[in-house]
């Protein structure tokens, strides 16, 4: 491997960053989790991942790479890509589940292969969902490629007309059937789930709901009957498994409780999901008692014991 060296402490590139409009979320990440490492008895570097990238790890000689990158490049396979072409192990999981978790209509196959349950979706023209509804509302519009809610339309039922997209948007966007309920998450460890946490909004769970103070509220451990809080927990790891993914992610799911089981649907799942002491996954590991640096240290040994 091109990082390991004969040094007793293994020592830790913490990569955030990067060029995703999700920039400043992963150099919140990565300033967190190299803080905790250092804690943990790591000799860690912090780098902003640039084009320069190569020559920073060259310089560095990481044992392992750890990924707080955040959105394109960082989650979509590209940075993994690029590390095991380079020779070096790195947190998370590799190109394969990363590209399945980031584009939203192939991890909905997968996890319907897998008899998780998902909502109705269609992939168009941007042009087209801005000249008429290709899907009867309520649906949402968002990126298919793109994370923490970055991009996201809700047009309701009874809406004057199709939902006025940004040109910022990509050319093909995702029209999704939008389900009432509450917001739900389960974080996965390895191969154990966390827990549920219920997230709390005057509104729509969208970018600045997650990261404004204040923006929302969690609820860990939800309030929910055990036998949805079960649920969760097993459509996790299953959809954790079905995408073949490693080290720590966190799934997504809409609860209507008027439907009772019938009405938990998975939203997503994110692979690399937020990683500061107060983000949604390093909560849940806080309840059952991991710490967050604890946590960032089981993630890195993992990934340096796994193949």
């Amino acid at each position: 491997m091109a990082g390991e060296s004969s040094r007793t402490a293994p020592t830790v590139a913490v990569l955030m960053g990067g060029p995703s409009a999700e920039r400043e979320v992963s150099l919140s990440s990565g300033r967190e989790c190299a803080k905790a490492l250092r804690q943990a008895g790591y000799e860690v570097t912090e780098i902003d991942a640039g084009k320069d990238l190569p020559a920073r790890l060259a310089e560095v000689r990481p044992d392992i790479c750890f990924n707080a990158l955040h959105g394109r490049f960082g989650e979509d396979g590209c940075i993994q890509g690029l590390l095991d072409w380079l020779g070096y192990r790195y947190t998370h999981s590799g190109v394969l589940a990363s590209a399945l978790a980031m584009d939203k209509t192939r991890a909905k196959e997968a996890f319907r292969v897998a008899g998780l349950p998902v909502t109705d979706s269609v992939i168009a023209d941007r042009d087209e969902v801005k000249a008429r509804h290709v899907m009867q509302p309520p649906y949402v519009v968002k990126p298919n490629s793109e994370g923490s809610s970055v991009g996201v339309y809700i047009v309701t039922d009874g809406a004057n007309g199709p939902p006025q997209l940004s040109d910022e948007m990509p050319a093909r966007v995702m029209v999704e059937t939008y389900l009432p309920g509450r917001e739900l998450t389960t974080a996965v460890m390895g191969d154990r789930a966390l827990g549920v946490t219920e997230i709390v909004t005057d509104g729509w769970y969208d970018y600045h709901a997650k990261y404004a103070p204040g923006g929302s509220r969690h609820v860990v451990p939800a309030e929910i009957p055990a036998e949805i809080a079960a649920a969760c927990a097993d459509y996790a790891i299953r959809a954790h498994r079905a995408l073949g993914c490693k080290g720590l992610s966190r799934t997504d799911f809409r609860w209507d409780e008027t439907r009772g089981l019938d009405g938990l649907v998975l939203l997503e799942l994110n692979n690399q999901p937020g990683m500061t002491p107060t983000s949604l996954a390093p909560e849940q590991a806080a309840k059952v008692g991991i710490s967050f640096p604890e946590l960032c240290d089981w993630i890195v040994k993992e990934a340096l014991c796994s193949e």
